[in-house]
């Protein structure tokens, strides 16, 4: 009962939130980005919540549990990556060009309605089979916690996410996500030195981990392998964790759940700073959390999914009252991801596919009450399909994102820096990719596909060949030249000699963190699995 009434606290709080600033959303830029007004706290809070869902605190905490919590670390080396490499090299970009969508930003850069299009509907479509998996990762929890059926949970998570988000939009979308990425962050510290100590303290817990008969190879640095487990080889394993990671490094770079949060930065230094922190937030998110779960096999091997691992420790290893907060952070991940996504698809919806195909502006007032109308339609299909289709939460997250590296990724980069790549070649690009990835997935259905040949991999390949070869069409618009130039031209703040010497700062900070995360892994990780 106290884990029930901790989350309905805590849904409460988040519901209150969206009736508050319902009231504070006058217009389509403080709907859509929320006013540009994020300072460096509040985006690093929605880029880490918006990222961090079910798929990390169910499913893979499962893949972890299963016998791949070092595979998951290798490839959060490079996926973390992708926060660095995204500002840089796309985000700041991206919040120079004043758009209040990605697709957006691709249809004024090119200066197509095509493009824009084309970018619009591999939004809806992909962000809505990742809000499907989250919404079903959060409802198993609801359910698991509570005891209510799959459908009543399912049909509470809609009406909780919904609500806040249709209410105030990224606004509510913002300040609910920087809430709840202290929840889930503090779930995932505060849980871990318990853990470990039920397990049979520190190092005993971890080396028995590394030794344990039910598990070979479970802290191995490529997991269990073999026949019968889930990767073939260590190679295979070692080859699948760097492809995901490099994959999930150009999402986190490129994806609009992602890209967009620089949107709602109040300037280019805040979007840099908070791309930094965001960095270190999610390494050490997946260092504590993963080493935690995995000494859990040494107090219960059989646990069934085992996307229910870490809501298991909540409920029966840790006192009751920090139980009550990983499970609220659980589903503050879920419920900040589902926000986001929401957000987002209504959005494109409303902005880039409604008002284009129209061939006019809505006032402000007209925008916002479609865009609220458009929300509540496709969070009732988004509900529908949950209800008809089986739970798979790790799976269908990563094929739904992987979608976006391969279409969007090579794209987003070149339109900044490139001065060749033309409408054409971005129209078939994102197209190429992003069907790319579909029929790779129905190719592995019925044959076996080595791991250097990934369908996110067969995707990106189609998307640089058509970016290449359409490019060889079409000719580069004044206006496309105009666009690009003043996003090359970086913007000077009001007290630009203040904010860069703090932004300076951030590589100092970013090379110190490195250092502590290395020695915590040494320390937690390394020297305990050398004993026994």
């Amino acid at each position: 009962m106290a884990f029930v009434i901790g989350i309905i606290v805590s849904f409460l709080v988040y519901i209150s939130i969206g009736l508050f600033l319902f009231k504070k959303v006058s217009n389509s830029e403080e709907y859509y980005v929320s006013g540009r007004s994020g300072n460096t706290l509040m985006v690093t809070g929605t880029l880490v919540a918006s990222f961090l869902s079910t798929v990390s605190f169910m499913g893979e905490a499962g893949f972890s549990y299963d016998g791949y919590p070092v595979l998951l670390l290798i490839l959060v080396i490079f996926n973390a990556s992708g926060y660095i490499l995204g500002v840089f090299l796309f985000g700041r970009y991206l919040r120079r060009s004043q758009s209040l969508t990605v697709p957006e930003y691709f249809g004024n850069r090119f200066n197509s309605k095509k493009v824009r299009l084309a970018a619009a509907i591999t939004t809806i479509l992909g962000i809505s089979a990742y809000l499907v998996a989250v919404t079903q990762g959060a409802a198993v929890l609801l359910s698991e916690v509570s005891g209510v059926s799959y459908p009543i949970a399912l049909l509470i998570m809609w009406i909780v996410y919904s609500s806040f988000t249709i209410l105030s939009g990224a606004k509510g979308v913002m300040v609910n996500d920087t809430i709840m990425f202290f929840l889930f962050s503090v779930a995932t510290y505060l849980s871990f030195p318990y853990i470990i100590k039920a397990a049979g303290g520190f190092p005993d817990a971890i080396t028995k981990a590394a030794h344990l008969s039910a598990r070979p190879d479970l802290l191995s640095w490529h997991g269990i392998t073999g026949p019968a487990a889930t990767m073939g080889t260590p190679g295979e394993a070692l080859a699948w964790a760097v492809i995901m990671g490099l994959v999930w490094g150009a999402v986190i770079a490129v994806s609009p759940w992602q890209s967009s949060r620089y949107l709602m930065a109040k300037n280019e230094h805040v979007a840099i700073r908070s791309g930094v922190w965001a960095t270190v937030s999610i390494f050490t998110i997946y260092l504590f959390l993963h080493i935690s779960i995995s000494t859990i096999t040494t107090i219960k091997a059989d646990i069934t999914p085992s996307e229910k691992v870490y809501i298991w420790a909540a409920m029966n290893i840790v006192p009751k009252w920090l139980g009550i907060i990983i499970v609220s952070g659980i589903m503050a991940a879920a419920l900040s991801s589902c926000s986001s996504f929401l957000q987002l698809i209504g959005s494109s919806i409303t902005r880039d596919i409604m008002e284009q195909s129209r061939k006019k502006e809505y006032t402000d007032q007209q925008l916002l009450r479609t865009s609220r109308i458009s929300m509540i339609i496709i969070s009732i299909i988004i509900l529908l399909i949950g209800l008809m289709q089986p739970p798979a939460v790790m799976w269908i997250g990563y094929f739904a994102a992987t979608l976006f590296a391969a279409s969007w990724g090579p794209v987003a980069f070149a339109s900044v820096f490139s001065k060749s790549l033309t409408k054409e070649g971005a129209f078939w690009s994102i197209v190429s990719g992003f069907l790319g990835v579909i029929i790779g997935e129905g190719i592995e259905k019925s044959v076996t596909l080595p791991v250097y040949f990934n369908p996110v991999i067969i995707g990106l390949l189609c998307s640089i060949i058509a970016l290449i070869i359409g490019s060889k069409f079409g000719v580069i618009t004044a206006e496309e030249k105009v666009f690009q130039a003043r996003l090359l031209k970086q913007p000077i703040e009001e007290n630009e000699n203040n904010e860069m010497k703090i932004t300076l700062r951030y590589p100092i900070y970013l090379m110190i963190s490195g250092v502590m995360i290395i020695a915590t892994t040494l320390i937690f990780y390394y020297w305990p699995t050398t004993l026994g």
